[in-house]
């Protein structure tokens, strides 16, 4: 009797595991396809740590961009940094630049001035794709260090405009 329930709990246990399987399969099967899109991703040239004393801790922005795509290439459009005002302070490419499927590219954001102000710096960057793709993932990766206290964290991009057609 005791072995009975002990297979009978077997069998329950594995049809909620394959429930679980198959229901997360489903989700991964509803993949979003795009032509292109207009991502805003923040990014920060320093952090203020403290207390007992305040100090300014400059960072360095890796803007990173992956294909996620494995049969489609996308083209990089444009990279475009502003500043804390909203202004346009830097263009990070010359010509369009072809991302194969499952690659990856980064940008190195040039070193900010002692001075410039941490909050609201960002970047705008345009792909577009011959046909509908997944959505790349893009990602703005900042490290800086203070003495031997070291800083990091990513920050996400927000589609802010897409073309689905």
């Amino acid at each position: 009797m005791w072995m009975r329930h002990v297979k009978r709990l077997l069998l329950l246990a594995s049809l909620a595991a394959l429930v679980i399987f198959f229901s997360s399969g489903a989700a991964l099967a509803a993949v979003k396809l795009v032509k292109g899109q207009t991502v805003y991703i923040p990014s920060y040239a320093n952090v203020i740590s403290g207390p007992p004393i305040y100090m300014t801790v400059p960072l360095r922005a890796n803007l990173v961009i992956h294909n996620t795509d494995p049969d489609q290439p996308i083209t990089i459009a444009r990279i475009d940094e502003y500043n804390t005002e909203g202004q346009k302070v830097s263009s990070y490419l010359t010509a369009p630049v072809a991302l194969n499927p499952m690659g990856a590219m980064r940008v190195v954001v040039k070193e900010s001035k002692k001075e410039a102000e941490g909050l609201g710096a960002n970047f705008i960057i345009q792909w577009q794709a011959e046909k509908k793709v997944t959505e790349p993932i893009v990602e703005c990766l900042i490290i800086g260090s203070l003495g031997a206290q070291g800083f990091s964290f990513t920050t996400q991009g927000r589609i802010v405009k897409e073309q689905s057609e």
